[in-house]
Parts: structure tokens; C-alpha cells; sequence
């Protein structure tokens, strides 16, 4: 469920938003048009919000902004802290992409940012069906991730990140759980999503999937 990587991000909290800002030649091309991507998946959101993977509140500036409700989940505690600084008022929980709190409300989307690939394959099933079952017809998930088209294109991109001599980003595309955009259209589809994916730079792709049917 993610949670294994919640020592790296206690300490990664303190210089995320250097990294996130184009700061780190190695990922560079992985948070290439950074702000665009946070507005792009905020503006795809709608009424009531549940935001996983909350980290320094980036997105959260973005939905609210926009006048979204926001319901925060986060497991980092260190990260917790940072957002809750930045927004007093926020409903922010401890938790991940499977296990968090009852909520006091309905929630309309779902949506998240760099965060979705810290699960297995089987986990995002298992995440997407509860999400199913949260969301009413016409309700959405909305996410941006590093994802690839497929297994020839996983290949490329370590072939290529391995020539630049990136070793952390390669280490990181390895030892986490990226998956495809096959695998990801078969999980919304089977729970009953219609899924739009669009690349928006050389990793990241936004995913929109809107609930057709209530199961």
C-alpha cells in the first residue's frame, strides 16, 4: 500500500518542492511542466474532493484555489505537518491509497499526483474497486503519474535514463511499481470507469476515469 516508502518521504519532505521545481538535473524531465500538470488534474476535478498522497499541499493549493472541498490523505507525517502549516483548515488524515478514515462526506473526485505508482499492480486493482464503490455515476478519478505505454517502452526509457547516467532515477524506476497504460485501462475498465489517458511530458501521464455505473 505504499507505506514502505514513508521513511524516504519523512526524509525527502524538507527538499521535495526543490525537486519538484526543475532543481534536480535527474528529474528534470520527470516533473517537466510541474505546475501545469497540478492545475491541468485540479481542473478536471469536481465538488467534493479526496486527494491521496497529499505531500507539501502543492495540488491542495490548486483545488482549493478553485474552491474545491478537499479531504487530504497522506502518510508521511512529516509531510503532514508541512501541508497542515500551509492549511490550517484542511481535513487532513494519516493514511494511503487502501486505508484511510471514514469520511464525513460524499465525495464527488478523486485525484492524485506522482503518487499511484507506490502501489502494486494488485494494490491499484484493489484501490480502484473501493474507489468504485465510493463513487457515484459521473463521479472521477483524476490522476498524474509516471506510466508507460508498455513493456517495450518501460525498456526504452530504462535504456535511455541508464546512457544519461541517472542512477537514482533508474534505481527508482526499477525498485518502484510503474505499471502500463494496458494494465491501468484493464483495472478502470473492469470496475467500471471510461479512462482517457494524455501524456502531458516524457513520464507523466494525467488518467481520467469517469464512473458509469454503480455497482
Amino acid at each position: 500500500m505504499g507505506r514502505e516508502f514513508i521513511p524516504l518521504f519523512d526524509e525527502w519532505a524538507e527538499f521535495y518542492d526543490e525537486t519538484v521545481s526543475g532543481q534536480d538535473a535527474e528529474y528534470k524531465d520527470v516533473f517537466e511542466n510541474y505546475e501545469g500538470i497540478l492545475k491541468l488534474v485540479a481542473q478536471k476535478s469536481k465538488g467534493r474532493v479526496l486527494e491521496f498522497g497529499v505531500g507539501t499541499g502543492n495540488l491542495t493549493e490548486k483545488l482549493i484555489g478553485l474552491g474545491r472541498e478537499v479531504y487530504g490523505v497522506e502518510p508521511s507525517k512529516v509531510m503532514r505537518e508541512k501541508t497542515k502549516a500551509r492549511f490550517m483548515n484542511l481535513e487532513l488524515y494519516d493514511g494511503d491509497f487502501i486505508q484511510f478514515p471514514n469520511l464525513p462526506g460524499k465525495i464527488d473526485s478523486i485525484v492524485s499526483t506522482y503518487a499511484f505508482h507506490h502501489l502494486t499492480d494488485d494494490e491499484k486493482d484493489t484501490a480502484i474497486k473501493l474507489y468504485s464503490e465510493m463513487l457515484e455515476t459521473g463521479g472521477k478519478i483524476v490522476f498524474a503519474d509516471t506510466v508507460f505505454l508498455n513493456e517495450r517502452d518501460r525498456n526504452e526509457r530504462h535504456r535511455i535514463v541508464k546512457e544519461q547516467g541517472y542512477e537514482n532515477l533508474l534505481k527508482d524506476l526499477q525498485s518502484e511499481h510503474y505499471t502500463t497504460l494496458e494494465v491501468l485501462k484493464q483495472i478502470f475498465e473492469i470496475h467500471g470507469f471510461q479512462v482517457n489517458f494524455e501524456k502531458l511530458n516524457s513520464y507523466v501521464w494525467v488518467m481520467e476515469a469517469v464512473k458509469e455505473n454503480k455497482k
